[in-house]
């Protein structure tokens, strides 16, 4: 006869059917957020700082991150395609500029200015359609041009630069506002790709019309006044991911995760856990199944390698990670259905789980799914 005990399945109080409805907890600190947007902008001098919030503000939610860079004056912000645009233009007041880094696809151009958009332009086929938009609307349009100096992935040529010095009809009813590229190997400070973008950027730059200059990303926020121009554009510094190699992190920790317990079990020895019994218990184990998997962004390559945290003490992993659930061998930790454990946090950071995973943090936080309960708060990880 099967018997569950209360012990193992609590009643739980009406107010909290919220909180365990997911499997997992994401909590974002908005202090921290700003904090570090603070500390960036003493970095970069007399630069303003812009707010990258593309890939929803890398997984944290853009609706409520750009309004809190917003009240610590951000007033740039960057997403990657127009529909990201749109979904966060209610989000911040009228006069906030917000760039398309991808620029546009054919037939976008008038939804970005009637939402009031800013193109990222990227070539001279994205030019010659903003363009003509503009002289059928009978009105200039703003737009930002960027050059490659030596990434090869976005950006307009050597040749199309010469093309538009050449002749300034090609800019005829844009109005530009910006003229930008990136920097490809900023968080390695001494690799020589940086100064030679910077120069090969400094000479592109001057060939087109005056407008303000933007080179730097997290990482070259902190290579020196020449990479800041007029304008500095960090990503996944603001999200306390660490913008270079080395051994400390200035930033602060924006993101913590933590997982719920949904069983708990005792196998004996020679017990097969998981998909394809990557691991066969060595002697009697005491496991816990938490309600997190790669359907969420918890990466399988952290099978049987990378587990959990509960009070300060180590779980570890056991097993393969599944689509909706991770195993973890628990030993004698107090633990019970409904707890939560720390998979990103004060004792695993979103460096070190990266690392783990062979991968970079942008991957970690981008992943994080949908299926979490969001806790917004303030000051949650100090």
């Amino acid at each position: 006869m099967l018997v569950i005990s209360s012990a193992s399945s609590p009643v739980l109080p009406i107010s909290a059917a919220g909180a365990v409805s997911a499997g997992a907890v994401l909590t974002i600190d908005l202090s921290a957020l700003r904090a570090n947007y603070r500390r960036l902008c003493r970095e970069a001098g007399g630069a303003r700082v812009a707010g990258v919030v593309k890939a929803d503000a890398y997984g944290l939610g853009a609706e409520r991150v750009a309004p809190a860079l917003w009240s610590e004056g951000c007033r740039s912000f960057f997403v990657a395609h127009l529909s990201e645009a749109l979904a966060l233009r209610p989000a911040l007041p009228s006069e906030a500029e917000i760039f398309v880094l991808n620029g546009l696809a054919p037939g976008d151009e008038r939804r970005c200015a009637e939402a009031h958009v800013t193109p990222v332009i990227n070539s001279g086929t994205q030019l010659s359609a903003w363009g003509a938009l503009a002289q059928t609307l009978g009105r200039p349009l703003p737009a930002a041009l960027q050059v490659d100096s030596g990434m090869a992935r976005l950006g307009l040529a050597p040749e199309e630069v010469a093309a538009i010095a050449a002749d300034p009809a090609h800019l005829a009813g844009v109005d530009v506002t910006l003229v930008m590229s990136h920097l490809a190997c900023a968080d390695e400070p001494e690799h020589p790709a940086n100064r030679a973008q910077l120069e090969a950027f400094k000479a592109l730059a001057a060939r087109l019309p005056e407008a303000r200059r933007s080179l730097a990303n997290s990482a070259g926020v902190f290579l020196g006044p020449d990479f800041h121009f007029d304008l500095c554009r960090p990503g996944i510094a603001l999200y306390g991911g660490q913008p270079f190699e080395g051994p400390e992190n200035p930033m602060r920790a924006v993101a913590r995760l933590d997982a719920r317990v949904i069983q708990i079990r005792e196998v004996p020895a020679g017990a097969g856990v998981g998909y394809g019994w990557s691991l066969v218990t060595p002697g009697a184990m005491r496991l816990a199944t938490i309600g997190i998997g790669y359907a969420d962004g918890w990466p399988r390559s952290l099978s049987n390698r990378l587990g959990a945290y509960h009070g300060g003490q180590p779980l570890g992993a056991a097993g393969r990670v599944s689509m909706d659930s991770v195993i973890l061998d628990i030993g004698s930790a107090a633990l019970k259905p409904g707890d939560l454990v720390e998979l990103i946090g004060p004792h695993q950071s979103l460096g070190e789980v990266a690392a783990t995973a062979g991968t970079i943090p942008y991957e970690i936080l981008t992943a994080l799914g949908q299926r979490f309960e969001r806790r917004y708060a303030e000051g949650a990880l100090a």
